[in-house]
């Protein structure tokens, strides 16, 4: 009576069991007689990861664990099932099942498997049914993790790009006040002591002694000035204030408005400033503003490096049907060869002393290549030593060029 009433507890175990749902009551009566009952304790290994035991397992009581070492994969309850697919496949076990608490299974082993198959075709048939619909289930679970997957990569992606600038922007802030700290305060402190000088001894100078410092302090408030200027359009460019407004721009009109501002600096120096403005490569499309800035700081660099009595060239000449290329050329003192890849990054900048020992930052051209970058050009610079430097940038003659489709 016992036993008739234990098998009948299995048959109505297998009637809740996914896997044997589609079997009728004869089948899952056959099925009752091939299993065998075990008992696990708390923390009992059923079976470990890398066993090639070739059993199915149905949870009757309690809760198992399916783990690889302290990753846990799923936890089973009464009804569950484990170990389907080595019924099938004979390869090792993926992961290791371990009870949760006193924990009663029912085992099926293959031998017993192949033998109802081998007596009754409709278990095979009921329990490929399930295991089918089973692995369709796992085939959508696993395209869904395959998009999560290619979520994540592309949030990590993006995460890494932004820790990647969130480091550029401190490099670049460590620079900027490095520059303002070392760059600003000089000069002020050369402007403070003339002013003092001037002040204390007045009337004790001469008229040309007098003209002396105060040529000082007004070459040192200028350059300070301009150096102020660049930083803050630069600062502006680097938190995106500044929006860019294009318009055709008259560059005859820009270059000669920067001569004028630049004469009395070449002036100093006996230096013949030039233009060449070819034909049809006197209109740009770009933000007049920004282009002035980059002109400027390209005269204004090309003075400071050449000797007295020297001569510096601006021209302009078309590059091809769609854009226009200017060109700053000097015959100062020259750029080593090395030094070139310097020019236009901040974190390794260049920065020596003019021919009349004025002193920079490296800023202007910083500035200068941020600019014209965001005109939709280019810019470089040629040079060797002692024969002097050109810089050139190429900028788009109508809207809708760009310089990436521009060839020689």
């Amino acid at each position: 009576m016992a036993l008739e009433n234990k098998t009948r507890q299995i048959r109505e175990l297998l009637a809740g069991v996914n896997l044997f749902k589609n079997c009728d009551i004869p089948v899952r009566d056959e099925i009752s007689y091939s299993l065998e009952a075990l008992t696990f304790h708390t923390d009992q290994v059923i079976f470990s990861k890398g066993d090639r035991l070739q059993a199915l397992f149905i949870i009757e009581r309690g809760r198992v664990k399916v783990h690889d070492g302290d990753y846990l994969f799923a936890e089973f309850g009464p009804q569950d099932f484990f170990g389907e697919y080595s019924l099938i496949d004979a390869s090792y076990r993926s992961a290791t099942v371990t009870a949760l608490e006193e924990t009663r299974v029912l085992r099926l082993n293959k031998d017993q498997f192949d033998r109802l198959i081998d007596r009754n075709s409709k278990v095979a048939r009921a329990i490929m049914e399930t295991l089918i619909q089973r692995l369709r289930n796992c085939n959508v679970l696993e395209e869904r993790l395959s998009q999560k997957s290619q979520e994540i990569h592309q949030e990590k992606e993006l995460i890494e790009y932004k820790r990647n600038e969130l480091e550029k922007l401190n490099a670049t802030k460590d620079k900027f006040f490095s520059l303002i700290a070392h760059d600003l305060k000089n000069p002020f402190n050369t402007i403070i002591g003339l002013s003092e000088l001037l002040l204390q001894r007045f009337e004790s100078y001469s008229g040309p002694r007098m003209k002396e410092i105060v040529r000082q302090i007004y070459n040192y408030s200028t350059h300070t000035y301009t150096l102020l200027d660049n930083m803050l359009q630069w600062a502006r460019s680097q938190t995106r204030q500044i929006k860019v407004n294009f318009e055709q721009i008259d560059l005859n009109q820009l270059i000669q408005d920067n001569i004028n501002l630049l004469q009395n600096k070449a002036d100093d120096k006996t230096i013949h400033l030039k233009t060449h403005i070819q034909p049809g490569a006197d209109k740009a499309w770009a933000d007049e503003n920004m282009i002035s800035t980059v002109v400027r700081n390209l005269i204004s660099n090309a003075i400071k490096f050449t000797p007295q009595n020297g001569q510096v060239t601006i021209q302009t000449r078309l590059y091809d049907n769609h854009h226009l290329q200017l060109t700053v050329m000097d015959t100062g003192i020259g750029i080593a060869k090395e030094d070139l890849p310097k020019l236009f990054d901040l974190n390794t900048g260049h920065s020596t002393k003019g021919t009349n020992a004025e002193k920079g930052t490296g800023l202007g051209l910083i500035l200068c290549k941020e600019f014209v970058n965001k005109n939709n050009g280019i810019i470089w610079a040629e040079s060797e030593p002692e024969q002097g430097s050109s810089f050139h940038f190429i900028l788009p003659l109508t809207q809708g060029d760009h310089p990436e489709n521009a060839t020689q």
